[in-house]
């Protein structure tokens, strides 16, 4: 199995994820700086790290949205290849235009940084199937715009085709109906504020993030 880490400017959890992936999957990881034009082949998942890219700078995720490298990310996204953007690149993956939402600033304006649990709300997906039934992980947040906001038409889709797959069971960030993670209408593309790749293995206090990358190399 073959996996992509997409290095830009500010990522800061980009090592954090390639260790990740590696460890619980066995996957070979490469590091892909954003100025790069091609990735690498054979791909069976892309991540996207949490961070602060280009220093969150006009917008978080926005500049770095239009990397180089996004082109073909988001082909291989539309090509159906497996696609996590954690944090900072769920926010890349909004303003891609490869998710709906945006991310504002936090409910209290305060950066929030703790463990956190999640009810998993959707265990059919290629990231979630792995949870076995499981309705409750642990993971842990790092974000100061990680309120996740659609208009409400969205929101009822989103939750009519199932594509609601994580939720806050006590919501950090003011984030809509508690929405933690949300996956496109194909399935193969998720973004998600919480860290899995801060909670892949015992030590860290959470193994349940290592689920999450084992299902979506699993699928491929």
């Amino acid at each position: 199995m073959k996996a992509a880490v997409i290095v830009f400017p500010g990522s800061n959890c980009d090592r954090d994820c390639k260790v990740a992936v590696e460890r619980s999957t066995g996957a070979q990881v490469e590091m892909v700086w954003h100025g790069e034009t091609e990735l690498p082949k054979g791909l069976d998942l892309i991540v996207l790290p949490g961070g602060f890219s280009y220093g969150d700078y006009l917008r978080c995720g926005a500049m770095a949205a239009l990397s180089p490298v996004m082109g073909e990310v988001k082909a291989a996204a539309e090509r159906g290849v497996a696609t996590v953007g954690i944090c900072n690149g769920f926010q890349v993956l909004t303003e891609i235009g490869l998710l709906p939402g945006a991310l504002l600033r936090n409910e209290k304006l305060k950066y929030v940084c703790k463990p956190i649990a999640l009810e998993v709300t959707n265990a059919q997906t290629r990231f979630t199937a792995g949870y076995q039934g499981r309705r409750e992980v642990a993971m842990t947040i790092g974000n100061g715009e990680g309120n996740y906001f659609a208009d409400e038409e969205t929101l009822d889709r989103l939750e009519g085709e199932g594509r609601v797959v994580f939720r806050y069971l006590e919501n950090p960030n003011g984030s809509a109906r508690a929405i933690a993670g949300i996956v496109n209408a194909a399935g193969n593309v998720l973004g998600l504020m919480p860290h899995p790749d801060r909670a892949f293995e015992p030590e860290l206090g959470s193994a349940d993030g290592a689920i999450l990358f084992q299902s979506a190399l699993a699928s491929a």
